[in-house]
């Protein structure tokens, strides 16, 4: 069976951190980049067409006849490989991350203790109920509490933190909306906050945030470079376990989508170490990331790199791990458990636990929930031929329109392009 072609910045995105690549560029030996390239299964014509020079340009280079010499076709390179502007002795790149808060030369003040308590509430609100039915009771909190208070010359430094914070939770609110235009829109207003905080964790866990959603929307390379932002970010600040890991986790993740098998089970090792050095409590805005996100998302990595024994494992572990107060983090998880059974073959199993996500709460707000389900009906079609489950499909259709009838007034029209 033949295989798409390689996307070449998928590639150059789990080469980041090898020293092969990073040697060629501190060197500007794009003929050894080009042969690392070649040897990683991009076609000589991908590449030469990429760049936009000839293949016979492209062979006097790698060969070492001669060198790149002018500036217009480094900043080619750079921009059609997404290698980052620095590593070539260019300018930041417009396609390319950027979130590093002002440094901060004052001790940090503490976080306003409603702000806190009332970022707590909502997102104590959003693991039981989803972020659908929540998104407009952020936005509304965000114009009348917050924003007033962002042009107050009297008010804490650490509004703009706070400002953030919700700001980057409305996002992950309409994602969960299935609304991911709207989603990066908020992250997007979330990073200038941050920097203006001089709060670095806060902009590192926005980038680990952005990095998902990029994942989402089909653009690992992006993810891979957003994961591999954060953590720059975090290098300037505070050491924090949990939100290195968390973002250790993404750059798995997006490197994995890429088929980048050794650098993702590379970045994954990397997260596992370090979450099991992570305290608790360790900042007041930061999304809470523990065993169970670590073992879910390993599941989805171990996944896409087709390692379906391991998945499994980490999936059963993630159901095992899971609050039953998190009602759209368990749902999400068993998803992720029957997608695993299905790839594997074993459709009793994945019926099993198929049916506990038909006895799940119907009123979660969640309509990624509600796309991931779409997503298990259609790997369970072709199986259809199978008495169990043509039950079960029947018995989903059933309870899918009841679900949609009490959604009805959450549901957006579908949009295209977006990943659920």
């Amino acid at each position: 069976m033949s295989h798409p072609p390689r996307d070449p910045r998928n590639v150059v995105a789990g080469l980041l951190g090898d020293e092969r690549l990073l040697d060629a560029c501190a060197q500007r030996d794009m003929g050894a980049l080009f042969r690392l390239l070649n040897h990683r299964g991009i076609s000589t014509r991908r590449i030469a067409s990429a760049v936009e020079i000839t293949q016979g340009r492209l062979y006097d280079y790698m060969n070492g006849k001669s060198r790149v010499e002018k500036l217009v076709i480094f900043e080619q390179i750079a921009d059609a490989f997404h290698i980052p502007g620095r590593l070539l002795g260019l300018a930041l790149r417009p396609w390319e991350p950027t979130a590093t808060p002002a440094p901060s030369h004052s001790p940090p003040v503490s976080a306003d203790e409603d702000d806190v308590a009332a970022m707590d509430a909502f997102r104590n609100a959003d693991r039981q109920t989803g972020g659908t039915r929540l998104y407009g009771a952020v936005v509304r909190h965000l114009t009348s509490n917050i924003a007033p208070r962002l042009v107050d010359a009297d008010s804490n430094p650490q509004v703009f933190a706070a400002a953030a914070a919700l700001t980057e939770m409305a996002g992950w609110m309409a994602h969960d909306s299935g609304r991911d235009d709207l989603a990066e829109r908020h992250f997007t207003r979330a990073l200038p906050l941050a920097r203006t905080s001089g709060d670095h964790a806060l902009a590192a866990n926005i980038a680990a945030s952005n990095s998902h959603l990029a994942l989402q929307t089909g653009d690992p390379a992006a993810a891979a470079h957003w994961a591999a932002t954060g953590l720059d970010i975090l290098g300037h600040g505070p050491r924090i376990p949990t939100l290195t890991a968390r973002l250790h986790t993404m750059k798995a993740r997006a490197l994995a989508a890429a088929s980048q098998t050794t650098p993702a089970a590379r970045a994954l090792s990397q997260a596992h170490q370090m979450l099991e050095t992570a305290a608790e409590a360790e900042h007041p805005w930061l999304s809470p990331f523990d065993a169970a996100a670590l073992a879910s998302e390993s599941a989805l990595i171990h996944r896409d790199l087709h390692e379906y024994d391991a998945a499994l494992e980490h999936a059963e572990q993630a159901i095992a791990l899971r609050e039953t107060g998190r009602a759209r983090s368990l749902a999400l998880s068993r998803i992720t458990l029957v997608g695993i059974h299905i790839h594997r073959r074993e459709l009793d199993a994945a019926l099993h636990v198929g049916f506990d996500l038909l006895t799940a709460d119907p009123a979660l707000g969640s309509v990624r929930v509600v796309h991931q389900l779409d997503m298990l009906q259609d790997l369970l079609a072709p199986h259809r031929g199978y008495p169990p489950v043509r039950d079960f499909l029947a018995r989903f259709a059933d309870v899918r329109r009841a679900r949609m009838l009490l959604l009805a007034d959450i549901i957006p029209p579908p949009s295209k392009g977006t990943a659920p």
